[in-house]
């Protein structure tokens, strides 16, 4: 393993994906622990896509997590797909975690529901309910959960809100096998905003793979901006970064 900071950002690097996994869920572990010593429910908000599949795999294994005082949310959804399809993050999310474990209480995003009074609800859900840790990627174009470039807003006033997916963000979810073509994938979702996010009183990022090896560039050694939305982690009291050889090539 090579570590590497950049600003208040550890990273880890790992020469496999399965080896990054692996450890980031023993990390995620403990810190759920040690939270829970001092509170009796935490909330812990989940990213759905392939780069968290080897650290949920790790995750739902390890059997010393107290899963039923944890209250599950996820960071962002397509717009107009129906609950039963597979391609949705709900539907990928309770494949992975959401049905393998017992949470205290799951939190979906329905992107089936009428825009603004889902936003409304979740609105509502979040305050009452404050993000003790967040599980996130980081988009091939810098994107976290779904504030790519032209919409991200690091002085977000709402917590979640509808965006318009930029194309080449589109392009991720097919180069991850998530759409059969580009004209498949929703060019609308929901998604958690970056104050929100960042709100988290701990921020676990697993970024594998070579096609992230730019954003992981761009987020730690380009400027601080909506430009690069994951940049703004560098901020954060607490983020640890885990990465492949490959995702941390170009640092």
């Amino acid at each position: 393993m090579i570590q590497k900071q950049y600003d208040k950002v550890v990273i880890n690097i790992y020469d496999t994906r399965e080896e990054m996994g692996e450890v980031a869920a023993a990390e995620a572990s403990e810190c759920i622990k040690k939270l829970l010593k001092e509170k009796k429910v935490i909330n812990c908000m989940f990213a759905a896509a392939p780069s968290q599949n080897e650290f949920l795999a790790a995750l739902v294994e390890d059997k010393s997590i107290p899963w039923q005082q944890i209250n599950a949310f996820h960071m962002d959804e397509y717009m107009g797909l129906e609950k039963e399809d597979s391609r949705t993050f709900r539907a990928f999310l309770k494949e992975a975690i959401f049905d393998r474990v017992p949470f205290n209480q799951i939190f979906l995003i329905n992107g089936e529901k009428e825009p603004v009074e889902e936003c409304e609800r979740l609105e509502t859900v979040m305050k009452e309910h404050p993000l003790d840790i967040v599980f996130m990627g980081i988009g091939e174009n810098g994107h976290i959960a779904f504030n790519d470039p032209p919409v991200a807003d690091f002085k977000d006033p709402k917590n979640i809100k509808i965006v318009e997916l930029e194309e080449s963000c589109r392009k991720q979810q097919v180069h991850d096998k998530c759409f059969e073509t580009l004209e498949d994938v929703p060019k609308y979702a929901f998604t958690v905003t970056i104050p929100k996010l960042i709100e988290a009183t701990h921020i676990f990022c697993i970024v594998p793979g070579i096609l992230k090896a730019q954003a992981i560039m761009d987020t730690f050694m380009g400027p601080i901006s909506e430009i690069c939305p994951a940049s703004i982690l560098r901020t954060h009291n607490n983020t640890y970064l885990y990465a492949d050889k490959d995702s941390a090539s170009k640092l």
